[in-house]
């Protein structure tokens, strides 16, 4: 047959080329691999985190429910999906005194936004900021439980700021400073505020 004068050329090309090929597929095998060992560590990382916090989170809402529910008790729970596939979520539960123990969903307005308001605290402890801002939470209460969620603030003052949105007078008492907003004469909304020291703001609430 014919023979090819550049057979050696062209097999020295796909030589080369294979070999190119080669290195590449070990880059990508190494590359497939780096890349599933930080997913296993940041899966690894999110879990011990999770339970770290979630264990943190747990004290503190028994701690800041037994207050907001005196004689009374709360707890979280995991729970599993409910289908393969699915997400695992917290339940959160509370016992009022005089009550059994039940879903956050079953209780009543004024008992679900102590709950929740119980778990934003937990939430809170366990993980610190210097600040936060909480917009009307204690609306669905009544002057009792009022006095309970002020006591939370006065409690945890020295280690936050809060920063409250409210319409409830009782909470007002609580304030170091208040701001409000009034509209003028003129048809303009105007910003007031007054500094309210400690002592008279106890004077106020007695």
């Amino acid at each position: 047959g014919q023979v090819n004068p550049l057979a050696k050329e062209e097999y020295e090309a796909e030589k080369e080329r294979l070999a190119e090929l080669e290195m590449q597929r070990e880059d990508l095998e190494r590359s497939l691999k780096e890349l599933a060992d930080l997913r296993d560590e940041l899966a690894a990382t999110v879990e011990r985190r999770f339970a770290e916090t979630f264990a943190a989170v747990t004290e503190h809402f028994d701690e800041v429910a037994s207050t907001l529910f005196p004689g009374g008790e709360g707890r979280l729970r995991l729970v599993e999906p409910e289908e393969e596939g699915g997400e695992s979520g917290v339940e959160v539960e509370l016992r009022p005194a005089g009550k059994k123990i039940t879903r956050l969903g079953m209780l009543s307005g004024g008992e679900k936004a102590l709950g929740a308001i119980s778990f934003l605290f937990a939430l809170f402890l366990a993980k610190p900021c210097p600040f936060y801002l909480l917009d009307e939470v204690e609306a669905a209460l009544d002057d009792a439980n009022i006095g309970r969620f002020v006591e939370l603030l006065r409690r945890y003052a020295d280690r936050a700021q809060f920063v409250v949105i409210t319409h409830q007078k009782r909470t007002m008492e609580a304030a170091d400073v208040l701001y409000g907003v009034t509209m003028g004469g003129d048809g303009v909304s105007q910003i007031v505020s007054r500094r309210l020291p400690r002592e008279d703001a106890a004077a106020l609430a007695s």
